[in-house]
């Protein structure tokens, strides 16, 4: 049996992720992948490795332990989940030494959301349809091919051998949203057909995150939007997606999404401003900002050549 590390207690929500599943929403397949893909790169980045390469995603921690079998180098960026290693805590944005016979464990945010734990080479398990993601609804991907989370006595292998150490400059690490943040959103085909007053609403108007969130979607509470479509014909949902259901109450599709659907939609968050809603907690204030389409493009070309 090859050694690696072994989870000694399963948290909330452990998931194998990687740069996300494309070029099969014709079969009805969703792109999964890591929910905030920029702590995800900077964590295979401090590894040297590629940077889509399976990690661990981690959400809330709830008392995740992990043990050591055999001595390498990790990478954490993200969420600082009061980690430790052993007794000594861990600060996301570094990588670290591991060594057999000791324990990592994941506790309770203290800032953000999600945190993802890189290996050498990136994380052993099935690649399906181009990906080793895991999707949970569609029971696919991940460590044993069912689209679960971790549970207690799986363990975790890794083909590379540890490198040497990189650091992560101050000024690149990403920073996890406080009490309140601004999110971009680029206008869709459909944002024409909401009242004037809903428009104005929609972006002077102060968001909360809701307790419903997960990796299929965020709803947003505030004052409720009003359409002027009666119906739709279902399309395609892009990763960011602004759907506003019959209760006026925005929800943010994110990498779990369906891959089409009948709502109008205000627009779209930027890829950016994906990575950082997937970090907020429930009650985090949202202001949503318009951008236009090149904007987006130019700050998400301007951060993927900061790697």
């Amino acid at each position: 049996m090859p050694e690696g590390i072994i989870v000694d207690k399963a948290g909330p929500l452990a998931l194998i992720q990687d740069g996300g599943r494309f070029g099969v929403r014709h079969l009805g397949v969703t792109q999964s992948g890591a929910a905030d893909w920029i702590s995800h790169r900077w964590a295979n980045w401090l590894l040297g490795n590629p940077l889509d390469s399976a990690a661990l995603e981690i959400v809330v921690g709830g008392g995740l332990t992990l043990s050591v079998e055999c001595p390498t180098r990790l990478a954490l960026v993200g969420a600082d989940l009061d980690a430790t290693l052993d007794d000594t805590s861990l600060a996301p944005g570094t990588s670290f030494i591991v060594k057999p016979g000791q324990r990592l464990i994941f506790r309770q945010p203290r800032t953000g959301l999600r945190a993802y734990l890189a290996f050498p080479g990136g994380l052993d398990a099935p690649e399906i349809l181009g990906s080793r993601a895991c999707t949970t609804r569609e029971r696919l991907g991940g460590l044993h091919d069912d689209g679960q989370p971790l549970k207690a006595g799986d363990r975790l292998t890794w083909p590379g051998k540890a490198p040497g150490e990189r650091r992560l400059p101050e000024e690149l690490a990403p920073s996890m949203p406080n009490s309140s943040c601004r999110l971009a959103l680029v206008l869709g085909a459909q944002a024409g057909h909401f009242t004037g007053l809903s428009l104005y609403q929609a972006f002077n108007s102060v968001w909360q995150v809701d307790n419903r969130a997960d990796r299929m979607g965020v709803r947003l509470l505030g004052p409720p939007l009003s359409c002027r479509l009666s119906g739709m014909i279902s399309e395609g949902i892009p990763l960011g997606a602004v759907q506003v259901p019959t209760d006026g109450q925005p929800i943010v599709l994110l990498n779990d999404r369906q891959t089409i659907g009948g709502y109008p939609r205000l627009g779209a968050l930027t890829p950016i401003a994906c990575a950082t809603l997937a970090q907020c907690l429930p009650g985090t204030e949202i202001h949503l900002k318009p951008v236009t389409a090149t904007q987006a493009r130019e700050a998400y070309l301007a951060l993927l050549n900061r790697f």
